[in-house]
């Protein structure tokens, strides 16, 4: 009998008092006045930030790589990472690109830069500086997950819904204690990332995403983000202009690089085959997304002696208590007379068969701010109350979707919004 230890840790807001100031280290965040918990976050201008900022690591499909992006003011002719497995034997080079958007609202981007690290040692700590901008980072840690095989344990952050709020910094806060006392591989975000759309009540609606607020989004997760693989997928509010399909995801494809099309992707990390799934595409049979997930889960299932976990993250969960948000099924009731919300095909009907034909361990969810954690459930309802019954087969479902938001007053048993 193989036995492989898989830690998720779920990253959440706790509390959700008004009326104290948040306790953090000033200068982690000296662009940030200290917020308190529930307030926005003072929005960073990245024009008045002439320092490498929001430095961020993320996976590729291949273990012995990993992507790097960090944001600049300006740019010149040096913008490259020196790194390595040895502090003081920066050998290695990875040149950049760099590229600039101009959004809505007469806002620059600044110059986001991303670079790939090869050639890494899976299991392996390694250090890199980056040169950008005539700026110098220090150098910074960060550990190159174990490979395919390798029986070390894996430890994953799970979040989702963060925001840049007072919350956000608690949340992000108690992450980084915990990156004090033990080592983590990975973060994994179950959409609804900044909260700068014009969907969020607390922002102005100007038919626009809010680029402060992407931007103070990307120095705030940086203290966990530079440490770490840090991957997401598209939520609700990964909107930038309401158009036919209500999913434009322009920020978040922009700023962000995963594998594939950055929406549906995955990647191994040690022991376990990671894959993000988004939940406002369809996913049956006759999508792209539905023949493309059942091709790599039936890769991965071939190789289980290499992956022996397997685990899938999404926004929406199809198993939640909350009736208003939970148990998705591809229909938007949220309702509204300006925008059209076209269905989303297979959910939950086919994608759980999927789930279930291919052996899914694990499903982590976002969107209800709440948590709530399943037995192993399928078709509805049919479960055991216990995770060792070896007998029974189907996939445990974890929704963390308070990472920043606060929680929901009441679990909604009228369905009123999806």
């Amino acid at each position: 009998m193989l036995t492989v230890f898989l830690t998720v840790t779920l990253c959440a807001v706790i509390s959700t008092t008004l009326s104290y100031e948040i306790d953090y280290d000033n200068t982690v965040w000296p662009n940030f006045k200290p917020p308190y918990c529930g307030d926005n976050i003072k929005l960073m201008n990245v024009s008045d930030n002439a320092e490498i900022n929001q430095i961020r690591l993320s996976f590729t499909e291949n273990p012995r790589e990993m992507y790097i992006m960090w944001v600049t003011n300006g740019v010149n002719h040096i913008n490259e990472v020196k790194y390595g497995p040895s502090k003081d034997s920066l050998n290695y080079t990875a040149f950049s690109f760099s590229d600039q958007h101009d959004f809505a609202n007469d806002y620059n981007s600044g110059y986001i830069h991303k670079a790939l690290l090869i050639n890494l040692v899976p299991g392996v700590t390694h250090y890199y500086q980056i040169t950008s901008n005539d700026k110098t980072s220090d150098v910074i840690e960060f550990i190159v997950p174990p490979g395919p095989g390798d029986k070390a344990p894996i430890n994953i952050f799970h979040t989702g819904d963060v925001g840049a709020f007072g919350t956000s910094v608690m949340v992000t806060k108690t992450m980084m204690d915990r990156m004090n006392e033990e080592e983590f591989h990975a973060t994994v975000v179950c959409g609804d990332l900044s909260y700068a759309d014009e969907l969020n009540d607390e922002r102005p609606e100007s038919g626009w995403a809010d680029q402060r607020i992407w931007d103070t989004y990307g120095a705030m997760i940086e203290p966990i983000a530079k440490k770490m693989g840090y991957m997401g997928t598209p939520g609700n509010h990964e909107i930038d202009v309401p158009d036919s399909s209500n999913e434009n995801m322009t920020s978040y494809m922009r700023r962000f690089t995963f594998p594939g099309n950055g929406r549906y992707y995955g990647f191994p990390l040690g022991m376990v085959y990671v894959i993000s799934v988004s939940t406002d595409e369809s996913v049956d049979p006759s999508s792209t997304q539905g023949r493309w997930l059942e091709t790599r889960l039936a890769y991965v299932n071939e190789n289980r002696n290499q992956w022996p976990w397997l685990v899938l993250f999404q926004h929406r969960p199809i198993y939640n208590s909350n009736q208003n948000h939970g148990n998705w099924t591809g229909e938007n009731a949220w309702e509204d007379d300006e925008w059209e919300y076209p269905e989303k095909n297979g959910w939950p009907t086919d994608f759980e068969k999927l789930l279930l034909k291919y052996d899914v361990d694990l499903v982590l969810n976002g969107h209800v701010h709440h948590y709530e954690l399943t037995y192993p459930i399928k078709e509805r309802n049919k479960m055991v109350n216990s995770y060792n019954e070896e007998d029974f087969r189907a996939p445990i479902h974890i929704t963390c979707g308070h990472g920043g938001q606060k929680l929901y007053k009441y679990v909604w048993d009228t369905k009123k919004h999806g």
